[in-house]
């Protein structure tokens, strides 16, 4: 039976993390919302919508949130010929995918952004299928991504482990029944990540890519 490997991009396979977080500084501080760094953050991984509300409340202005995410948009877009993949992200994909994984990709991305990921990672070839913001009406932490990404496999919950580097991911993949492998390489503390359902956690993609005959993702016998 196949097996799925279900990959969050940002901050788990491209270094994008903290250009995130400059975007979004930049664009609250323009709009005369200035925000710590490092709440921002916390709350990359979020959808748009949601990284607002929980960055302003919910009590602001709503209708100023388009102008935010067009802003963050433009300000991270400065990047996209640019992005760098993590250590080993392409490497660890082709071997998942020689082990018999179907590697799926479950971002909040779309459009010229996922297209710019993509090309940081350079493993198209090992890229079954991509769940991205287009195709689910909720992100992370909801479930919806990771089950989007396994109806794209063709692969039971039971047979697929969810690598990310927030807890939000680590909340949607555990909400969605599969196993979750945390790594650090976005910035959040182990101990954030165990505690939101991470079964294993590792440093980078190289971390787990030389670890992986121990990890949730070795091959089967």
């Amino acid at each position: 039976m196949e097996r799925a490997a279900v990959f969050d991009v940002d901050g788990t396979l491209v270094d994008t993390n903290h250009l995130h977080v400059v975007a979004w500084w930049e664009a609250f501080r323009q709009a005369g919302h200035p925000v710590p760094m490092h709440s921002v953050h916390r709350a990359v991984g979020l959808p748009s919508r949601d990284l607002i509300a929980r960055l302003r409340g919910e009590d602001r202005d709503k209708d100023r949130d388009g102008e935010l995410s067009a802003a963050h948009k433009a300000l991270y877009g400065q990047y996209f010929d640019r992005l760098p993949a993590l250590p080993d992200a392409g490497t660890l994909l082709r071997k998942l995918r020689d082990d018999g994984w179907s590697v799926v990709l479950a971002t909040s991305a779309s459009g010229a952004e996922l297209s710019a990921l993509r090309r940081a990672i350079d493993a198209d070839d090992a890229i079954t299928a991509t769940a991205s913001a287009e195709d689910v009406e909720s992100g992370k932490p909801s479930p919806e991504p990771v089950r989007h990404a396994l109806e794209l496999a063709g692969v039971p919950a039971e047979r697929a482990v969810f690598v990310g580097d927030t807890v939000w991911d680590m909340e949607a993949g555990a909400r969605a029944g599969v196993r979750c492998v945390g790594l650090l390489c976005g910035g959040i503390p182990r101990a954030d990540l165990e505690a939101a359902g991470a079964d294993a956690v590792y440093g980078d993609p190289a971390g787990l890519l030389a670890s992986l005959a121990d990890s949730p993702l070795a091959p089967e016998a």
